[in-house]
């Protein structure tokens, strides 16, 4: 009980910082990406996930770790009309419901809705790209595109593994997103990883620079 009702308050903060907020969005794919058919994957940073609920749109499928920590992020999603398909990665030879959700995550990518990827997470290390958002991409046909929000005034939780970053309402978020990167025809999940990795080294250099430096 008391994850869910601090999940909840955790969901209206989110909601008065959106509400209250101003978004300016730069270089945005979606509307050529939709025009044209096309899925498409928000990959973000974990640091940046309480940052990028501004651009989620409803129907957005999103993994959500089947964790505690998780259960706190399901009312925001909800609230935001997000769709959570829980799930963690594996450890060791326990599953933890990691490949499930990857799965309905494909299928829901494959009906032509937009999916959600923190693609270091949940244990990081930091800004390392692991292969769920690249198999995600090559199973679904889906376009990843790198999502960054960098709000004008934020915390940074220099003790989170992540740096996590928090900010106030009434604020301003820049959002930077990439080009779209399709995966290609004859590509392997760990190429196409390596090639989400490299565009996402060079954006943060550019769309968030105090942050690029820390690794």
């Amino acid at each position: 009980m008391m994850y869910t009702i601090t999940g909840w308050l955790v969901a209206l903060a989110i909601r008065v910082v959106r509400l209250t907020s101003v978004q300016k969005f730069h270089d945005d794919p979606r509307p050529g990406l939709k025009d044209k058919g096309d899925s498409y994957i928000y990959a973000v940073l974990l640091a940046m996930q309480l940052s990028t609920v501004v651009v989620r749109e409803k129907k957005t499928g999103a993994m959500v770790s089947a964790s505690k920590d998780g259960d706190l992020l399901v009312p925001a999603l909800r609230l935001n009309g997000v769709i959570p398909f829980r799930g963690s990665a594996r450890t060791r030879d326990k599953d933890k419901g990691g490949r499930k959700a990857l799965e309905q995550m494909i299928e829901h990518s494959k009906k032509g809705l937009p999916t959600y990827f923190a693609i270091d997470g949940p244990r990081g290390p930091r800004n390392h790209v692991h292969k769920g958002v690249a198999e995600l991409a090559r199973q679904s046909g889906a376009a990843v595109i790198l999502t960054y929000a960098v709000p004008r005034r934020r915390k940074i939780l220099i003790k989170t593994w992540d740096r996590t970053q928090i900010h106030p309402p009434l604020n301003r978020i820049d959002v930077y997103f990439s080009e779209p990167i399709y995966p290609g025809e004859n590509e392997s999940t760990n190429d196409l990883r390596q090639r989400i990795t490299q565009v996402l080294t060079l954006d943060e250099k550019k769309f968030d620079p105090e942050e690029a430096i820390v690794r």
